[in-house]
């Protein structure tokens, strides 16, 4: 059974990786149309992690709109950031986003998903969220059980997630451009046009993006797991043949 699962997890990923290159040749699919334009990317929850990465979206082109419970912090980031970024409530950054990226403590992810149910059905998701039982609570616990990818789709129904920027500490998150693609950056989806703009956008600031497979794989992509930390796409490859 093992090696039929882990056959079944290649074929997809070279089913995605193609799709991504057709994606990209074409122009037909909204990721290769959004390639040529700035993206507006709505981040909620503007933390070491999600005030991280819009700087390095705004430095790169992109539009940013940070969000959270504390609306005088967003308009001071967004104000310090400057050009291409800006400040609104979580349900402002959903409207706003071609993109959202979700980055809050995963106890918050079931009032986002009831309160911004409507905004993000049918919109990419970036879900960079861990759950820490001596943080969360409960809804950790249940995470980890049934992985954090499964979990999330789960908590914010009708959203394409993609599970990213979960597994490098916030301290080093913005560094990446300084030298593009030495470091990988490990992702999880189903949504193959998905994982397409979420990987457009993760090259943007530096990473190179590495599919290990469907959000079911998501459970992978934590602090204290083997794929944790800075490494180059080809180890992350080489970590991930191997769960």
């Amino acid at each position: 059974m093992r090696i039929s699962r882990r056959f079944d997890r290649r074929q997809f990923i070279s089913a995605a990786t193609s799709s991504l290159v057709m994606l990209s040749a074409s122009g037909i699919a909204r990721g290769a149309d959004s390639a040529a334009r700035k993206t507006k990317i709505g981040i909620i929850g503007s933390g070491n992690v999600g005030s991280a990465l819009g700087r390095v979206w705004a430095k790169a082109g992109h539009e940013v709109m940070f969000s959270s419970r504390n609306i005088e912090h967003d308009k001071e980031l967004a104000s310090e950031v400057g050009a291409n970024a800006r400040a609104g409530m979580p349900q402002d950054a959903a409207s706003f986003g071609d993109v959202v990226v979700v980055s809050v403590p995963y106890r918050a992810l079931p009032e986002l998903g009831k309160s911004l149910a409507s905004t993000l059905k049918g919109k990419v998701v970036i879900d960079t969220c861990n759950p820490f039982p001596g943080r969360d609570g409960d809804i950790a616990n249940w995470a980890r059980e049934k992985g954090a990818g499964l979990a999330s789709a789960e908590l914010l129904p009708g959203a394409r997630i993609v599970r990213a920027f979960n597994a490098v500490g916030a301290a080093r998150m913005g560094t990446a451009h300084e030298t593009p693609g030495r470091i990988g950056m490990p992702i999880a989806g189903d949504d193959k046009e998905a994982i397409a703009i979420a990987s457009r956008l993760i090259r943007d600031i530096g990473y190179e993006p590495v599919l290990i497979g469907g959000l079911d794989m998501g459970k992978h992509l934590m602090p204290g797991t083997p794929l944790a930390g800075e490494h180059s796409a080809e180890e992350i490859r080489q970590i991930a043949a191997k769960l």
